[in-house]
C-alpha cells in the first residue's frame, strides 16, 4: 500500500492556506451526509479539519466512498483548501475547509466502546482499559505535547547552566526512604533483591563526591504507596544536585527553571514568597498551602488564656503545645445547622473533638459556646479574627500544635471548596518556598523520631550546636516549592561529613551494623573528600498537571495506573509462569 505523505496536520490549517492543495492523514471524527453534500471531519493530534464532497457527476465516486466511512476509520485525504461559507468560530480551523479530490482508506475501525469526544460520557475504568482511544481526545493529546515541551524546556535550561545529565541505575540497593520499595528478585542470587529507586538521592550525592559539580536528570521513580489524584506508583522526577552551594544558589537555579518552563508553555510565574514551616502551618494550616485565596488562620491561645471557664479551651491552655485557633468563613453566618454539622464532621476526620462557632450578625454575635463566653469575649474574638457582619467564625482546639493547625488547614480547604474560591483559577499560579522544616518528626504510634524529609538532610548549624533532648526543635536546611496547594518538590543542603551522617543515623535508631549494611557504600565515599552539596527534586507529573490546568495526574500521564495500582489496558499486575518464579527462587504461599 502506498501511504500518501501529509503536507499539513489537519488541525494546523488556517486562512493563510486557502488556495493550497494539501494532504492530511488522520481519523474520521464525524460523517454528515446532507443528501449528496458530504462533510467529513478528520482528526489528528493537532485538531480537526472539515472536509467536503460537493455533489456532481464527477465526484459521485468520492461521495460513495466517503459515505461508508465511520468514526475512527484511518484515512488520507487530498484536496484544495478553501474558505468556509459558514465559519465556525469555536474551531481553530473554522475559517477553512478542504474540498476533497481524493480519499484513501488506510485502515478500518470497529465501533469503539465509547464516543471519542471531549465531554466523554464513559467511566474512567472503561477509558483506562481503552487508553489508546481515550488518548485520541484532543485535550489529552495536547497535554502530552505540552508535557514534551516542559521536559525539553528543562533540558535546555540546565544544559545552558552547565549541568550534566547522568542516568543513574534503575536496579539499586533497597534503602528505606519513607515509602515501600518495589522489589525485583535476582535470578543469579536467589533470596536477594534489587529495589526500584524511590529517588536517585544517594547516587546523585555520590556524583558530587566524584567531582561532577552540577548534575541533573529526568528519571522514573517508584513508590509502593496508596494512590490519590496527584500521585502514581511510578512517577517522573527532575533531579538536581550542585556542589559548593548555599540555599540561595539552589533557590535561584530552581526558580529560574520553573520560570522558563512556565514561559515556554505560555504562562508567567509571579514572585516566590518565602515562608518558614512554622509560619505556613500557623497561617494556613498546611506545609503546602494554596495561596490563590486568603482565609488565614488566627491563633487565639493567648487571647483566651484566663478569660473563660470553658473546659475544652482550658484543657488545651494547660498544655505546652495546646492551641486554640480560628478561621473566618466570609459571608457564611447564615449557614444552616446541617452545614455546620458537616463542617464539624469534616474537622473530626483530622483529629478535632468538635468545633465552636460564632456568627457575627447585625443583631450581635451568637455562638455554640455562648454560655461559656461573655459578650465582651466574643467581641474580642471577632476583632482578633477580623470578622465582619455576616461572617462565620470557626474555632478548633487541640493539645498538640501540629494537630491543631492541621485541623484548621483542613477547614480552610473545605471552606474554599464550598465557596468555590479557586473556580476559574486553574491558570492563576501562586508559588512559594517553604523553608526550615523540622529535622525530625515524632511517630505518635511508635514514639520513635523519623526524618521529616530524609536522613541525608543537614541540620541548621545553630540548632544542632544547641540541641537538647527535644529533637523536634532542630530545624533542617530543607526547603519545598509549592504551587497552588501542590508540593512540586523538596530539597535540602545535604550532610557531607561522614561523622555527622553517622550521628544522624544513630539518632534515628540505626545501629552501626545497620548503617554499614544499608548505607556503607555512601559512608565509605564520604571518607574521600566529599564536597559540600545540595539540591532538589521536582515532580514532572505535577508540573505538567498544573500547566495543563487539570487536577488529576492521569490526565498528563500516557498510561496511568488506577487508584488500586492496576494497569487496565495491559491487565497488570498479573500472575506469571511458575517457571519464572522458580528461576528467581520464589515460592508463593497458599
Amino acid at each position: 500500500m502506498h501511504i500518501p505523505q501529509r503536507t499539513h496536520y489537519a488541525g494546523s490549517l488556517r486562512a493563510e492556506h486557502i488556495g493550497q492543495k494539501v494532504i492530511i492523514n488522520g481519523w474520521i471524527d464525524s460523517n454528515r451526509d446532507l443528501g449528496g453534500l458530504l462533510f467529513l471531519d478528520v482528526r489528528d493530534r493537532e485538531g480537526v479539519a472539515q472536509c467536503v464532497v460537493e455533489p456532481s457527476e464527477a465526484t459521485m465516486y468520492l461521495y460513495e466512498e466517503g459515505k461508508r466511512l465511520r468514526s475512527e476509520f484511518v484515512v488520507s485525504i487530498e484536496g484544495l483548501v478553501r474558505k468556509r461559507s459558514n465559519p465556525n468560530s469555536k474551531m481553530p480551523t473554522g475559517q477553512v475547509e478542504i474540498l476533497i479530490s481524493s480519499i484513501q482508506v488506510l485502515n478500518e475501525s470497529e465501533v469503539p466502546p465509547f464516543v471519542i469526544e471531549e465531554e466523554v460520557k464513559a467511566g474512567e475504568e472503561l477509558r483506562l482499559k481503552y487508553r489508546y482511544l481515550d488518548l485520541r481526545r484532543p485535550s489529552l493529546l495536547q497535554n502530552l505535547m505540552r508535557r514534551h515541551k516542559i521536559t525539553q524546556s528543562i533540558r535546555n535550561y540546565f544544559d545552558a547552566k552547565g549541568f550534566v545529565e547522568v542516568e543513574t541505575p534503575m536496579l539499586m540497593k533497597a534503602t528505606p526512604e519513607g515509602a515501600r520499595d518495589f522489589l525485583v528478585p535476582s535470578r543469579l542470587h536467589h533470596g536477594e533483591f534489587y529495589a526500584l529507586p524511590q529517588s536517585p538521592q544517594i547516587y546523585k550525592q555520590i556524583l558530587m563526591v566524584a567531582g561532577l559539580d552540577k548534575y541533573f536528570q529526568i528519571t522514573k521513580c517508584f513508590r509502593d504507596e496508596d494512590l490519590r489524584a496527584d500521585r502514581q506508583p511510578e512517577f517522573t522526577q527532575l533531579d538536581v544536585e550542585i556542589s559548593f552551594p548555599d540555599e540561595e544558589i539552589v533557590y535561584e537555579a530552581m526558580e529560574g527553571c520553573l520560570r522558563k518552563v512556565w514561559e515556554d508553555v505560555g504562562f508567567v510565574l509571579p514572585k516566590f514568597p518565602r515562608y518558614s514551616y512554622k509560619e505556613v502551618m500557623e497561617r494556613f494550616g498546611s506545609d503546602k498551602p494554596d495561596l490563590r485565596f486568603e482565609l488565614e488562620i488566627r491563633t487565639l491561645t493567648d487571647l483566651l488564656r484566663g478569660k473563660t471557664e470553658f473546659k475544652v479551651f482550658n484543657e488545651a491552655l494547660e498544655t505546652k503545645q495546646g492551641v486554640i485557633a480560628c478561621i473566618v468563613a466570609p459571608g457564611c453566618a447564615a449557614w444552616s445547622r446541617k452545614q455546620l454539622d458537616e463542617l464539624t464532621e469534616h474537622a473530626k476526620l483530622f483529629g478535632a473533638g468538635g468545633l465552636v462557632w460564632l456568627k457575627v450578625t447585625d443583631a450581635g454575635i451568637d455562638s455554640s459556646a455562648k454560655k461559656f463566653l461573655s459578650a465582651e469575649l466574643m467581641q474580642e474574638i471577632a476583632n482578633a479574627s477580623k470578622a465582619s457582619v455576616g461572617d462565620l467564625i470557626l474555632i478548633a482546639v487541640h493539645q498538640k500544635w501540629s494537630r491543631a493547625y492541621t485541623i484548621m488547614g483542613a477547614l480552610r480547604s473545605e471552606i474554599a471548596k464550598r465557596l468555590k474560591l479557586t473556580e476559574g483559577k486553574a491558570f492563576e499560579f501562586a508559588p512559594l518556598w517553604v523553608l526550615n522544616f523540622p529535622m525530625f518528626e515524632l511517630d505518635e504510634a511508635t514514639g520513635i523520631y523519623n526524618s521529616m524529609h530524609h536522613p541525608f538532610t543537614s541540620p541548621v548549624v545553630e540548632d544542632w550546636e544547641n540541641k537538647t533532648d527535644d529533637l523536634a526543635a532542630i530545624r533542617a536546611r530543607a526547603y519545598d516549592i509549592v504551587v497552588n496547594g501542590y508540593e512540586l518538590g523538596s530539597g535540602s543542603i545535604r550532610i557531607h561529613d561522614r561523622k555527622l551522617q553517622s550521628e544522624i543515623f544513630d539518632m534515628l535508631g540505626l545501629s552501626k551494623e545497620e548503617q554499614q549494611k544499608k548505607f556503607g557504600f555512601m559512608l565509605d565515599a564520604f571518607r574521600y573528600g566529599a564536597p559540600p552539596h545540595g539540591g532538589m527534586a521536582l515532580g514532572i507529573d505535577r508540573i505538567a498537571m498544573l500547566c495543563c490546568g487539570t487536577d488529576n495526574i492521569k490526565d498528563v500521564v500516557a498510561f496511568p495506573k488506577t487508584t488500586s495500582m492496576q494497569g487496565l489496558m495491559e491487565n497488570c499486575p498479573s500472575p506469571v509462569d511458575p517457571r519464572q518464579l522458580r528461576e528467581v527462587g520464589i515460592k508463593l504461599g497458599q
